[in-house]
């Protein structure tokens, strides 16, 4: 059983706050009580425990992740009825508005992570102590972190630099550019990148290389691919990580925080969780949502039916690629080969995911078992650093040759040989590239965000509009509690 140290939240992470996890808005109109800050920060417990909390949101990132793949051609909504989890159904559609609890939730929980970050970074010079750079470096990352998740899925955010917000910020603070977002990223991930430790004092915790890596990828987003380039670079000739021989090792329990772990959210069963509050559980709610409905058989445990994929993501693996039956369950085949039984919920499709698929446990594992989940979550692995880096490198028109080696090293995993290797150039590299990023991380929450930065949406994924869907709604009440003072995106 896996027990790290931010698993055990610690007692002051809600009072530190005036915007919970369990809060409806952004602003949290009436905190039950805070501590005084002047009577906290004054140890390096203090911080340690502040930083705690700035981790715990991560786990609540789970609803990215499914969305991230619902919202692209990779897989349908699915659920019991068209009706289930109303929010995943229209996000699938492409008819979701701006009343969408899912989208508000997401909304919610990674402001929140942004506000525990802020809280260690209002009063990072308030107390001194051996080893105080490196909890500034993590929460420095951890609001980078925070903060692209926000700016991919929402744009502009409103930012405060390094202080909390306060009720009535909402109406003089306006939403800041895409750009001075990504400013403010790039600004956290290179301090952290270059005070950070490359090898974590305890699994979970940012590192050198998760900086560096989230550093390219945001240069990606925006395009900048010589500084990706130089960014991700930096991961690869550090020699810090490699592709582990066994794709489907990875997946596994015991695959966690292995070679090709460059950062990864960390899970576990140790606590349960109801569906009132499903960001309090400190399992994979993911995984218990992508489970096979009314399942009974070996390997797996049942689960709610959603992020069904679709026939033609199953068909994107070429013949001989070892990764399709690590990333596609087809039940029809696996019941008929080990007489499993299971149900077929809303928009079956016969597939699953069964990267994040449950996997059996015991029966005395804590709560609801399907909330409970502790399979970790691979946020960023080698191989997506490898094919950021290919990309960047094709796209850029810096190295094909580079690009070339990168991409081929994660072929030749995928294959087990060399007569798979690409020897395009030019924009026929940069396809190739693309197309290996779907199939190497199918299932993980990557697609719609490749598809929206590369500009291929509106031709991929049905009911998309361009100029309205690259970006999604902020929730109505932050509009409403602004005062009209952040302005919806556009389309909506």
């Amino acid at each position: 059983m896996k027990k790290y140290f931010f698993l055990t939240i610690a007692t002051v992470f809600v009072t530190t706050l005036t915007v919970t996890s369990c809060s409806d808005e952004f602003v949290d109109r009436s905190p039950a009580y805070s501590i005084d800050s002047e009577n906290y920060f004054n140890s390096k417990d203090d911080y340690d425990k502040a930083l705690v909390a700035a981790y715990d949101l991560l786990q609540s990132s789970y609803v990215n992740v499914l969305l991230g793949e619902i919202a692209s051609d990779n897989t349908l909504a699915g659920g019991e009825s068209p009706t289930d989890v109303i929010g995943f159904q229209q996000i699938d559609d492409m008819i979701h508005t701006p009343v969408n609890s899912n989208l508000r939730d997401l909304w919610n929980w990674m402001f929140a992570g942004v506000q525990r970050a802020n809280y260690i970074l209002e009063f990072k010079d308030k107390t001194d102590f051996s080893g105080k750079n490196q909890i500034i470096a993590e929460a420095r990352f951890l609001r980078a972190y925070y903060q692209f998740e926000l700016v991919k899925w929402f744009g502009g955010i409103p930012m405060k630099g390094d202080a909390r917000f306060k009720i009535g910020d909402e109406k003089t603070i306006k939403r800041a550019t895409i750009q001075e977002v990504y400013a403010s990223i790039e600004s956290d991930l290179i301090f952290a990148s270059g005070n950070l430790a490359a090898v974590p004092s305890q699994k979970g915790r940012a590192t050198k290389g998760a900086a560096l890596a989230l550093l390219g990828k945001a240069y990606l987003y925006q395009n900048k691919f010589t500084q990706a380039a130089t960014a991700l670079e930096s991961v690869i000739t550090s020699n810090t990580y490699s592709l582990v021989t066994d794709y489907n090792s990875i997946f596994e329990e015991a695959g966690e925080n292995n070679a090709e772990s460059v950062f990864e959210v960390q899970y576990t069963d140790i606590e349960g969780a109801g569906f009132g509050c499903l960001q309090c559980s400190e399992g994979n709610v993911a995984v218990g949502f992508n489970g096979i409905r009314n399942y009974s058989g070996s390997v797996f445990s049942p689960g709610f039916s959603f992020n069904i994929p679709t026939k033609e993501a199953a068909e994107s693996f070429e013949i001989g690629d070892r990764r399709k039956d690590v990333a596609i369950l087809d039940i029809e085949a696996w019941a008929t080969s080990t007489s499993a039984t299971f149900g077929k919920g809303n928009e079956h499709t016969g597939y699953f995911n069964r990267k994040y698929l449950p996997r059996k446990r015991s029966a005395n594992a804590a709560g609801d078992l399907n909330l409970t989940n502790p399979n970790n979550y691979r946020a960023i692995r080698y191989a997506d650093v490898l094919l950021m880096a290919a990309e960047a490198n094709s796209r850029g028109g810096i190295d094909d040759n580079k690009a070339r080696l990168y991409l081929n090293q994660v072929r030749r995993r995928a294959f087990g040989d060399t007569n798979h290797d690409i020897t395009a150039s030019g924009a026929a590299l940069t396809d190739f590239v693309l197309a290996e990023r779907r199939v190497e991380l199918l299932g993980e929450g990557h697609r719609f965000f490749d598809l929206v930065r590369t500009g291929k949406a509106a031709g991929k994924i049905p009911g998309f509009t361009a100029a309205k869907n690259e970006l999604f709604p902020l929730p109505i009440e932050e509009i409403q509690f602004s005062n009209g003072n952040w302005q919806q995106n556009p389309g909506y």
